[in-house]
């Protein structure tokens, strides 16, 4: 009886799960959902109706969340006026004289976004992977896989994504050190996006007439049409680093804001948009709609921490499965649960380097974080939480459901291969 007892938080959180995936699939509303199953896994932990307000409330204010909303809201701004513009089309014309491979066309521009560690990042290459696949006879259930998956191919190892920086801050080691071991999760993101997801595209599917036509090569026309994706990427990563340089104690985000404001302001410049477009931008049922998506998860994401939700886990991983727990089943839960890459590195890190330090096994630090950051992340892209998958699903118009199944094998063979880059680092000599 005493595993029955030791299962019983694993058993509340799934149910929690289950029934948001049941609401979901029963049309109630994304963030309706996501609430319902937070206030549900709340009582199931012990927390009453009245500190479930006060939570959900809270976690409304807090700087992140409203930081959050003003990058999303940008992000679709900018999306939209690329989209309804036609530059996003015309800047695809003019990288045809450099992308000459169709199934390069449709992976360049979420991976090109995916450099940008921006929250929600997926909608905006989704415009982009839209015109370039206009003309293609694929469906867009293919369309949102390959913009999720290639949106999130740099995720394990590029150096400003917060996920990263957090879990060399809580280790206190070097950052290439860690990244040094995490880079062939990368590659094997790639090789696995082109194995699931573009390899079954026929060449008959692909290679019809194209949505753009090509052009000679001309970098000046690239830089022109590209000025606004330009500034929002490299002025985002370039600002988010000076300024709490500059400006120590401001947060990073003002940084992602600004250089989005400029964008959205160079694409305006560039293509006449007056404030008739904001006005019919900020008028769409979708803008709203995928706000109250992000404060329902917010909101579910500091229920489950003030309700102890992993503490309580964690406690009932005893005996021989507690490093288990700790360094692949506890990441993976929470970063399936709350679909944050920062959700899973704060709340079961900590946890997994008191183990290993109590245990004797500080010289392992790495192995076990490349394992716990790979089963984490697989969680995370396995979530129907996950933001970008939710807006990505959204912008396509495709069912949630049928579009997370195709998710299921490839995430399941990033796992297995986070159990093999453990077994070989591990088995390198320490030091």
């Amino acid at each position: 009886m005493n595993w029955l007892i030791a299962a019983l938080p694993f058993v509340k959180v799934l149910g929690a799960f289950l029934l948001m995936l049941i609401g979901v699939r029963c049309k109630r509303g994304l963030a309706m959902s996501i609430l319902f199953g937070a206030l549900v896994m709340g009582g199931l932990f012990g927390l009453s109706p009245l500190t479930f307000v006060k939570i959900g409330l809270l976690a409304l204010t807090q700087e992140k969340f409203l930081f959050l909303l003003a990058i999303i809201a940008f992000i679709l701004i900018l999306s939209d006026g690329l989209e309804q513009s036609g530059q996003s089309k015309r800047l695809m014309v003019a990288l045809s004289g450099y992308l000459h491979s169709p199934r390069l066309r449709l992976i360049f521009f979420p991976a090109l976004i995916g450099l940008l560690p921006m929250p929600g990042g997926a909608v905006f290459s989704a415009p982009m992977v839209k015109a370039v696949s206009e003309s293609m006879e694929i469906s867009n259930k293919e369309r949102a896989l390959i913009n999720y998956w290639f949106r999130h191919v740099w995720e394990l190892a590029w150096p400003l994504y917060p996920g990263i920086i957090l879990t060399v801050a809580l280790a206190d080691i070097p950052l290439v050190s860690f990244i040094i071991c995490t880079w062939p999760g990368v590659l094997m993101m790639f090789f696995l996006g082109w194995f699931f997801f573009l390899r079954p595209l026929r060449p008959a599917t692909i290679n019809m007439k194209e949505a753009v036509p090509s052009q000679p090569a001309d970098w000046t026309l690239v830089l022109k049409e590209g000025l606004p994706l330009l500034i929002a990427i490299v002025g985002a990563v370039g600002l988010e680093s000076l300024l709490p340089v500059v400006v120590p104690g401001l947060s990073f985000e003002w940084g992602v804001i600004a250089a989005l404001f400029l964008a959205v302001f160079c694409i305006m410049i560039q293509n006449h948009l007056g404030l008739q477009f904001m006005g019919s931008v900020l008028r769409k049922k979708s803008l709203w709609t995928m706000l109250a998506v992000i404060a329902a998860i917010f909101v579910f994401k500091d229920i489950m921490q003030a309700a102890g939700v992993v503490d309580a886990m964690a406690a009932a991983a005893g005996d021989g499965v507690a490093l288990f727990a700790a360094a692949a089943f506890l990441p993976f839960l929470v970063g399936m649960v709350a679909g944050i890459n920062v959700a899973f590195v704060g709340a079961t890190f900590p946890l997994l380097l008191a183990l290993l330090s109590t245990l004797g096994l500080s010289d392992q630090v790495i192995p076990y974080l490349v394992l716990a950051s790979v089963f984490g992340f697989t969680g995370v892209m396995i979530s129907p939480l996950h933001i970008c998958f939710v807006l990505t699903c959204q912008f396509f118009g495709v069912e949630a459901a049928r579009t997370w199944r195709r998710l299921v094998f490839p995430c399941l063979c990033f796992a297995l291969f986070g159990c093999l880059l453990f077994s070989i680092l591990l088995a390198l000599p320490t030091g």
